[in-house]
């Protein structure tokens, strides 16, 4: 993995931990050489994550939307900010550019990317590895939520298991490293075994 598009929230009014969370995983990805591809915010843990990784010599590449690149929200001191038209146009191209995704916490905005990317490996369109940093257990819940709906038959397990999830990023790059597509899984739920 060479570079790595991180989801998450630009909410300023959280709990330090996700902040700091950001940070740390903005160094671990610089310390293991993995560019950063975000959103091209600078608040909230999205400006943590970007900090991070320029803090410890990374290269981060930002892309924003038109209507966002402002000086009070658009990140100034990246490697490389690409500005688009549209939300659409800027979730293609932060796909386009990226090799891994990893979702930390966020709000609306974190779970439509998370859920689109997700929904793409399970039909095919990518085999790249998708995680998810649980900091303070925020993505506990929506991990039950997915092994109910895996109960219940909505999800295959293959499909549930590309998830990976840890509370420190150093597990989970080790994990997203180890990723094995349910390729099998995705033929058999576009049915085409």
């Amino acid at each position: 993995m060479k570079s790595i598009c991180v989801y998450c929230g630009s909410a300023d009014n959280i709990h330090t931990d996700f902040t700091q969370a950001g940070r740390l995983m903005g160094r671990a990805l610089a310390e293991n050489g993995i560019r950063l591809i975000f959103g091209g915010g600078k608040t909230g843990i999205m400006g943590a994550v970007a900090d991070g990784v320029l803090e410890a010599g990374g290269e981060v590449t930002g892309v924003i939307v038109e209507s966002m690149n402002k000086p009070a929200l658009a990140h100034s001191n990246l490697t490389r900010l690409e500005v688009t038209a549209t939300i659409h146009e800027r979730k293609a191209r932060m796909y386009e550019l990226s090799d891994g995704y990893i979702a930390l916490p966020g709000g609306f905005g974190t779970f439509d990317e998370l859920f689109e990317t997700i929904t793409w490996g399970q039909i095919g369109l990518h085999q790249k590895p998708i995680g998810l940093l649980n900091v303070r257990g925020y993505f506990s819940l929506l991990m039950a939520l997915l092994d109910q709906a895996e109960a219940e038959g909505f999800i295959f397990p293959e499909h549930r298991k590309m998830i990976c999830i840890a509370a420190n990023p150093k597990d989970l790059l080790g994990c997203m490293r180890n990723h094995q597509h349910p390729i099998d899984a995705v033929r058999r739920w576009m049915r085409e075994d």
